[in-house]
């Protein structure tokens, strides 16, 4: 028998100051059995700080061709395909050429992602965002995770505040490239 699914539902006061974004989200978000809460948890962040009118999770990890995360305009049009953790070189590249926008949150070493990048040819490369979450701000989280919570988030001059019950977390949030160091 297949272990099914573990339904989170979270209640988020977003305030993106940086991008001027103030929203109450109401989120419920599926984990599969086989997700790391690091996972989980960054793909919830990743969300957050890209929300945008389109923006969904997609059907998640049994979709293999989808992003974790999408935003389509009104039409279904895709304009922003985002990746949680560290895809390869060859999804990023399938990636730019199908979204004008790709992003990519990731709760592992960037020098990762600079790696793989550098192992094959990447379609805009450059204009790649990636954004890395430091584990023990999601380990903090995680301690704090219930699967109904209620979340302060909070993003001002590059550092992310999230508050969880009685825990406050905070961590900046570190922009990278896949240029060459």
């Amino acid at each position: 028998m297949a272990l099914s699914a573990t339904v989170y539902h979270l209640q988020v006061d977003l305030s993106d100051v940086e991008r001027g974004v103030y929203q109450n989200l109401d989120l419920r978000v599926a984990r599969h059995p086989s997700e790391a809460m690091r996972y989980l948890l960054t793909r919830i962040i990743a969300y957050c700080l890209c929300y945008e009118e389109g923006i969904a999770f997609s059907k998640g990890l049994s979709t293999a061709d989808d992003p974790a995360i999408w935003i389509k305009d009104m039409q279904g049009n895709l304009r922003a395909w985002i990746e949680i953790g560290t895809p390869s070189a060859e999804r990023l590249h399938k990636a730019s050429k199908a979204s004008p926008r790709v992003v990519v949150f990731t709760h592992n070493d960037p020098a990762l992602l600079k790696k793989a990048a550098r192992a094959k040819v990447i379609h805009k490369a450059e204009s790649i965002e990636i954004f890395a979450l430091e584990p023990a701000f999601l380990d903090a989280l995680d301690a704090a995770m219930d699967r109904n919570a209620k979340w302060t988030l909070v993003r001002t001059e590059g550092t992310l505040y999230v508050t969880s019950g009685d825990t406050s977390a905070t961590a900046a949030v570190t922009r990278h490239s896949l240029a060459q160091d």
